[in-house]
């Protein structure tokens, strides 16, 4: 270990660590633009200028290594005429144009000239223009007056993303950034640029002006686009959501996010086609039912068939609570023991950096709890067309997206499924029950790695606001309201699936006693040795391991 000085604190870093990153290490911010910790360096910001003693000139703290006994000055006369004479001149050609710019609010030149900024310019002379509303790529746009040229946009597509896009092109203030000849910026990880930027110049073309980020609600959460679970933020602006970034988890997917998981995986959230209110179909009709009523039609249906004569379907998109009752559901109060979860896997839809070519959120946590039955599935068709299996209950997932499945479903005498959204199976059930999505509720993921992860809601429901459930619902409740004055933020009563199959196993005479998914989870943490010890508190923010990774089984 080293032992250098800054701004009057001794400290401790490791040898081959640079001034800004030692800093960083124990909680000192030293103002920067272009260094980012997972990039290369490239100094030209000039951003960073700090004093080191016995040094005749001013050091750019990201590219200095700190040395045994260094003395470092962050504040003093010269460092600061430095850094307002870089934010003068990066202010000389820069549009003012906050009020209509999409990064106010987390910008971070906006910030700095603030803090590090005399206030005023002593430029009269005309701007240099330079194109606007230029789209780099299908989902980025640029301003270039806007760019400061700080490089991490360049660097990125080159070093994490391995595909350089981007260069700069022309000299002095005629520097622009663009794309190579015939090369649009297209890769997976284009939208991390929008990220790293530091200012308004990358824009997303989905989010352009759609909201500010001071109106919106930002959730801590995972996404459900691939095995991978990328931590990220769901921002929500009248029980809407809006946009998906990533959110730093060292552990899952450092800074980064692809772009199908940023714009795709949200959608069915937001989408008409959600499922609004239990319905059933009798007569070639479709009639809409009370939850109540519903529930107990389900009941009273599986109370017809004998145990072997049921077949039940978990998910790898559903939480492992969902899963975990699900199983128990099955064998304690079905008494069957034809259990089975779909895999979901594009081959060859893969690479090194994030991207899993399985395409569900947690088909590990399924196995874990144990609704994975091996050779379960071929069983239980096999035994719908012998007409062995008469009924069959499917939670969260489209299992007629798979031809061979979606021949045999209509030899069944009662299908019932729940679901966010219509779709091939829904259209072929007797009774369908909306589920909550990912966003409307609280529970855990299990990566393909055996990290077990957070989701947590940011869009509210109605049976949340029955049930005040959840750790961030005050929050969310507030703005709820203003929204309902406004005649916006509509809530659709969906519930969790843990919650339905506990109403149902209720009506069936089996009391289920959970009042929120982390009671359910505390059970399943009691029961399965994988997640032994396990709580939503020690999950946090970055997730668990599996403690037995390898052992995947139910105790009895």
């Amino acid at each position: 270990m080293i032992t250098f000085t800054i701004d009057g604190k001794s400290l401790q870093t490791e040898e081959g660590r640079t001034i800004i990153e030692a800093a960083r290490e124990h909680g000192m911010d030293i103002p920067h633009f272009c260094w980012h910790p997972k990039l290369s360096m490239s100094g030209n910001c000039r951003m960073c200028l700090v004093e080191v003693e016995k040094l005749p000139k001013l050091v750019i703290a990201c590219g200095t290594k700190v040395v045994e006994g260094m003395v470092v000055h962050t504040g003093t006369p010269r460092v600061i005429n430095a850094r307002e004479a870089v934010m003068e001149f990066l202010l000389i050609n820069h549009p003012l144009d906050c009020p209509i710019c999409d990064e106010a609010g987390e910008c971070k030149l906006q910030d700095y000239a603030y803090k590090h900024s005399v206030g005023y310019s002593r430029f009269n002379e005309d701007k240099q223009h330079k194109p606007k509303r230029v789209e780099l790529g299908p989902h980025v746009m640029l301003d270039t007056e806007r760019c400061i040229m700080c490089s991490r946009c360049v660097r990125f597509c080159a070093e994490i993303a391995q595909a350089p896009q981007l260069t700069f092109t022309q000299r002095g203030d005629h520097v622009e950034l663009t794309t190579f000849p015939g090369e649009p910026l297209d890769n997976p990880y284009a939208m991390n640029t929008i990220d790293i930027c530091p200012v308004g110049a990358l824009t997303s073309r989905e989010f352009r002006f759609r909201a500010r980020v001071w109106e919106m609600s930002a959730t801590d959460t995972i996404c459900p686009g691939c095995a991978r679970g990328c931590s990220m933020h769901s921002w929500v602006r009248n029980n809407e959501i809006l946009r998906q970034t990533p959110r730093y988890n060292p552990d899952v997917n450092d800074y980064w996010m692809c772009d199908r998981g940023r714009l795709e995986t949200f959608k069915h959230v937001n989408a008409d086609t959600r499922i609004k209110t239990p319905i059933v179909r009798k007569d070639g009709e479709t009639i809409e039912m009370a939850w109540d009523e519903a529930i107990a039609r389900i009941a009273s249906e599986f109370r017809v068939f004998r145990k072997a004569e049921i077949a039940v379907f978990g998910s790898a998109f559903a939480t492992n609570e969902d899963n975990f009752l699900l199983q128990k559901f099955a064998h304690e109060v079905l008494g069957t023991k034809h259990v089975a979860v779909l895999p979901h896997v594009v081959p060859g839809d893969e690479d090194a950096l994030l991207i899993r070519a399985d395409k569900t959120p947690n088909w590990r946590g399924a196995v874990a709890v144990g609704m994975a039955n091996p050779g379960g599935l071929d069983v239980i068709l096999k035994k719908i067309r012998e007409g062995e299996i008469k009924a069959a209950y499917v939670v969260e997932d489209n299992i007629a997206s798979d031809p061979a499945i979606a021949a045999v479903l209509p030899r069944l005498d009662f299908l019932v499924v729940h679901a966010t959204n219509e779709n091939e199976t829904t259209r072929l059930a007797d009774l369908v029950l909306p589920a909550a999505s990912f966003a409307e509720r609280h529970g855990t993921f299990t990566n393909f790695e055996g990290r077990v992860q957070r989701i947590r809601p940011s869009v509210t429901t109605l049976d949340q606001d029955r049930a005040s459930d959840g750790l961030a619902m005050s929050r969310l409740d507030r703005f709820g309201t203003s929204f309902d004055r406004w005649g916006r933020g509509t809530k659709l009563d969906a519930r969790p699936s843990w919650k339905i199959i506990t109403a149902i196993a209720s009506v069936m005479g089996f009391k289920y006693r959970y009042a929120k998914a982390e009671d359910v989870f505390a059970e399943l943490a009691s029961t399965v040795e994988a997640f032994k010890g396990m709580t939503y508190r020690s999950i946090g923010n970055r997730g668990a391991l599996l403690a037995a990774p390898h052992e995947q089984h139910v105790r009895t």
